[in-house]
């Protein structure tokens, strides 16, 4: 790029476009953020920005020759997010799970392979219903965590744009009734949100951090490992960590770069034929949900019946998706915090073997099933 490549009006006017495009979505963004905060939404720092780049994209973020058609979040930035993220997530996996699944392992094994077989059939059912297309339905449905299904299922070939408006549906749909059961049904009090230091002094956790990430990226280019910038921070981090070898810590600030890049990331793929589809889609999506939260719910009953533990604690144990807000309303709850985590972490672990593995299946088979109808 030369000089007078500056100084020309047209590279210039585009660059001061570009600019101001950016500023609206970031300031957009942080609104939304802000808003769905508020109301104390789950994932709200990754819905806020995922929702302002939708809204972008319907006006011609994502192609064409509109304003926005130059906006894209480079591919290195995505996975270094997402190594943001899933070191994140190996913070909150306890290390002493091993030891209480290991105590009950038959009641985890129950527990955590009935959630998934319930979910993974109503993706089934709505891949054969055609709500959304063949795997990503599955990916959808899997009661894991959030961003950890729509990066795996991008990195399998689904549609990451369809799994995100389904699995953050279930997120605040599982999230609410979670709230309104400790609430109303067992007398649980009202979670009050905890103070966020947005700028911590560094400390030798951020490095461990630093580290985990580098780690994920590094390990990523050498071994073009699917989704391997979230799951090797992830995995490693959470072994690492159990064994006492590191302590991670990742910063407010930190996390609220990596989930604004992941949620345009998502966004800004939207186009208003994916909006159409996905709004004709919302009250079968809606109406899955509420199944899975009934079937979860009789599976807690279950459970509580079975152990001779009590209702919530059964409840948030089976709750399919948003540990993190599960996480919050058992530590506020009179319940066993170390039986509803380690339920909880145990699924996800499961989810993250078997995840790629169950919808390569069921894609073939839909496909089979397709190709010589009844």
């Amino acid at each position: 790029m030369t000089s007078n490549t500056f100084r020309d009006p047209g590279f210039r006017r585009a660059t001061a476009r570009r600019i101001s495009v950016w500023l609206a979505l970031a300031v957009l963004s942080a609104a939304l953020a802000w808003a769905l905060e508020l109301v104390h939404l789950p994932a709200a720092l990754l819905l806020g920005p995922m929702i302002a780049a939708i809204v972008m994209a319907a006006t011609g973020a994502t192609g064409g020759s509109g304003p926005f058609h130059v906006m894209a979040i480079p591919r290195p930035l995505f996975g270094i997010a997402q190594s943001a993220i899933g070191v994140m997530i190996a913070t909150t996996i306890p290390p002493e799970t091993l030891r209480d699944i290991q105590q009950n392992w038959q009641v985890f094994l129950f527990g955590v392979v009935s959630v998934i077989i319930v979910s993974t059939t109503l993706g089934y059912l709505l891949a054969i219903r055609q709500v959304l297309p063949g795997a990503t339905a599955i990916w959808g449905s899997t009661p894991g965590a959030a961003q950890a299904m729509v990066f795996l299922a991008e990195a399998h070939g689904s549609d990451m744009r369809l799994v995100a408006v389904m699995q953050y549906l279930r997120v605040g749909l599982v999230a609410a009734g979670a709230s309104l059961v400790a609430r109303f049904w067992v007398g649980a009090p009202e979670v009050a949100p905890a103070a966020i230091v947005w700028f911590p002094p560094l400390e030798t956790g951020v490095l461990h951090t630093m580290g985990l990430m580098l780690l994920g990226v590094g390990v990523t280019r050498v071994l073009r490992i699917p989704a391997g910038e979230f799951l090797v921070p992830l995995l490693v981090g959470a072994a690492a960590q159990g064994l006492g070898l590191v302590h991670p810590a990742v910063p407010p600030w930190l996390l609220v770069i990596a989930f604004a890049l992941c949620g345009w990331m998502i966004g800004l793929r939207f186009t208003r034929e994916i909006l159409v589809h996905a709004w004709k889609a919302l009250p079968r999506l809606v109406m899955s949900i509420i199944v899975l939260m009934t079937l979860c719910g009789a599976l807690a009953a279950l459970l509580s019946w079975w152990l001779g533990i009590d209702p919530l604690t059964a409840y948030l144990a089976t709750s399919p998706g948003g540990a993190d807000s599960v996480a919050v309303i058992a530590a506020s709850s009179n319940v066993d915090m170390a039986f509803v985590m380690s339920m909880q972490t145990l699924r996800f672990i499961l989810v993250l073997i078997s995840g790629p593995i169950v919808s390569r299946w069921f894609a073939r088979r839909l496909a089979a099933r397709n190709a010589n109808p009844a």
